[in-house]
């Protein structure tokens, strides 16, 4: 099983995510607060294996680098998309999505995180187990 403790990670772990918005254990460390212009953050977040953010928005939309581990993206309404290593994932405006790690593998991602007068974030209802559960049959797994 890939496991946080065995990866060879290149920044700290970070402070654990709100449990309000996350399923499992997941640590997000911020790279860069905000940049000079105020437009975007950075942050490396790490997911243990299973879990998973809410279904979220982002009002000016985000960029995912993933780094480590399998894991997945889903849209409302999509397919969810397996990522691994190199992926990068481009998220739209206003779109409801989630995504986190695979139930067998622990998952990393760069986030940049555009800024708005809307916040970078809306929050939404938590992922069902039957919602992840069935991206993962879709895979094979």
């Amino acid at each position: 099983m890939n496991t946080i403790e065995n990866q060879n990670t290149i920044f700290p772990l970070g402070e654990r995510t709100p449990a309000e918005y996350f399923t499992g254990k997941a640590y997000l460390k911020l790279l860069v607060e905000q940049d000079e212009t105020g437009s975007y953050r950075v942050a490396n977040v790490v997911f243990e294996p299973g879990s998973r953010t809410n279904w979220h928005t982002h009002a000016a939309g985000q960029i995912l680098l993933i780094t480590q581990g399998k894991g997945y993206y889903q849209e409302k309404g999509k397919a969810a998309r397996l990522l691994t290593k190199g992926d990068t994932v481009i998220i739209p405006s206003q779109v409801e999505h989630w995504h986190g790690a695979a139930h067998d593998s622990s998952f990393t991602h760069i986030a940049i995180t555009n800024n708005s007068t809307q916040g970078s974030v809306q929050w939404l209802t938590a992922v069902t187990d039957d919602e992840y559960y069935s991206c993962q049959e879709n895979h094979g797994f």
